[in-house]
Formats: C-alpha cells, sequence, structure tokens
C-alpha cells in the first residue's frame, strides 16, 4: 500500500554545511507522524524542505504517488498540503473570522486585488465560521487576531491552516510559549483533528509528541536516526540512552 506521503534520501546543504543527509520516512493516511530531536538537529530545515520553503539538493518528495520534490510553497499548497508556523503568521488588524475566510479556498483564488468584491463571498465566511467552530474560537470570530491571547492565536493559526481544507497538514511546534492549560487545549484539538486528517508535527515537547503521534522519527545530526511508535522508542537505545529518555516516560 502506497504511504500517502513520503520523503526519500533528503538532502539540504547550506555552503559547505550539511543540514540533511539521506532523511526517509513514510506518513500513512490518517496517522499523525511526529518529527523530534534536539536543538540543531535539522528538524525545522525538514519541515521547510518538505512544505517547499527550502529547495532540496537530493532525494525526493512524494504526495499520493505526485512528485512534488522542489515545489514553492504555494505549489505544494494547491497539491493539499497546509502547515502552521512556529512564528505565528497572521495578520493582525483582521478579525479572527476574515484571518480564516481569506485562507479558504474561494477567496484565495480571487487574490487579495479582489478583497473588497470578495468581502461579499458567504460560503468562504461560512467555511471560515464552521472552522472556527472546530477550533473552539467561535465566540471570537469578531474580534481583531492582534487582540487575541497567544493561546487563542495558536488555535487561530491552525485555522487558518485548516481553511485551505488540506488532505495533510504541518504542524511547527503548535505548543511553543504555551503553558499546561494552553498545551491541554492543542493536545485535545489535535486528538479531533486526527479523527479526519493526517498530520506531521514538529515538537519540542516530547510527552505531547509521545501521547499524540501514531509514529516518530527521531532526526540528530541531520539524519533519522530512529523511527518508530512511541512504545517502540521507549525500548529504543539511542532514547534510552540520551536525554529524551526522561521526557518520553
Amino acid at each position: 500500500m502506497t504511504a500517502l506521503f513520503s520523503a526519500h534520501q533528503l538532502a539540504k546543504r547550506f555552503g559547505d554545511r550539511l543540514v540533511l543527509q539521506d532523511v526517509s520516512f513514510d506518513v500513512e493516511e490518517g496517522q499523525v507522524h511526529g518529527i523530534m530531536g534536539p536543538n540543531g538537529a535539522g528538524k525545522t530545515t525538514c519541515f521547510n524542505v518538505l512544505t517547499g520553503r527550502y529547495q532540496p539538493d537530493g532525494g525526493t518528495v512524494m504526495l499520493r504517488g505526485n512528485d512534488i520534490t522542489g515545489g514553492s510553497p504555494r505549489a505544494i499548497a494547491r497539491h493539499g498540503i497546509a502547515r502552521s508556523f512556529q512564528l505565528m503568521n497572521l495578520f493582525d488588524d483582521f478579525t479572527a473570522l476574515e484571518n480564516v475566510a481569506v485562507a479558504t479556498r474561494s477567496l484565495r483564488a480571487h487574490g487579495f486585488g479582489f478583497w473588497r468584491d470578495a468581502m461579499s463571498a458567504g460560503d468562504a465566511y461560512e467555511r471560515a465560521d464552521a472552522i472556527l467552530l472546530r477550533v473552539g474560537l467561535q465566540d471570537k470570530a469578531s474580534l481583531r487576531a492582534g487582540s487575541l491571547s497567544y493561546g487563542d492565536r495558536r488555535a487561530l493559526e491552525i485555522a487558518v491552516a485548516l481553511a485551505g481544507e488540506p488532505v495533510l497538514l504541518f504542524l511547527d511546534e503548535p505548543t511553543a510559549g504555551l503553558g499546561a492549560e494552553g498545551i491541554a487545549r492543542v493536545a485535545d484539538l489535535v486528538t479531533e483533528l486526527k479523527r479526519h486528517l493526517t498530520m506531521v508535527i514538529i515538537e519540542h515537547d516530547m510527552r505531547f509528541l509521545f501521547r499524540l503521534a501514531d509514529r516518530i522519527s527521531v532526526v540528530h545530526w541531520g539524519q533519522v536516526i530512529a523511527r518508530g511508535t512511541p512504545a517502540e522508542l521507549r525500548e529504543n537505545v539511542w532514547v534510552q540512552r540520551s536525554n529524551l529518555r526522561q521526557l518520553t516516560c
């Protein structure tokens, strides 16, 4: 059975520095696939290669059997991949509803030059309202994004990513900067989303990742040095010998 998404022998170099080498993993449809590793391991570079921000120097990226290697972020989004960012990317002067509506397919097709006409696109706003309900923000639809709490902004960014109706959602450090209550909220949201959506998550909070992921790839020194289910990784010799062990218990 062909995986929904596959990375095969990815490589990325910045000058003389080899940042990724022979990175390979598969993501089955309906799975949450985690990517974890210490700071500087190459996780974010890997994410940026997979979602089109960086061009790989080798290897292939496949979605539903189609080669999307080296596509621009816009082209990859058209294939059905959406992503959030570790540093949030929202329009602070727009309301929560407008942030999501402008990311829907119907409004993106118009482009910003048609924003005034597109304001009447009721289907986009209905879709946006339903997404805000899904992430627990419907009661804050009319508030400016810049006035929302940090946790609400995290939820809104995920809502924006969902607006494009992706087949695969990439989340980059979704718990970054959140306290215990915010992390629990994101965990509940991911638990709900994984019933209907395939996801890849980079995450520094290993307890969060081990609770939610079906499979995890451990990246270190720019390579995947271990992969498996959370239970398998708890028994992995490298994980047991590293400081990641205490975070997976």
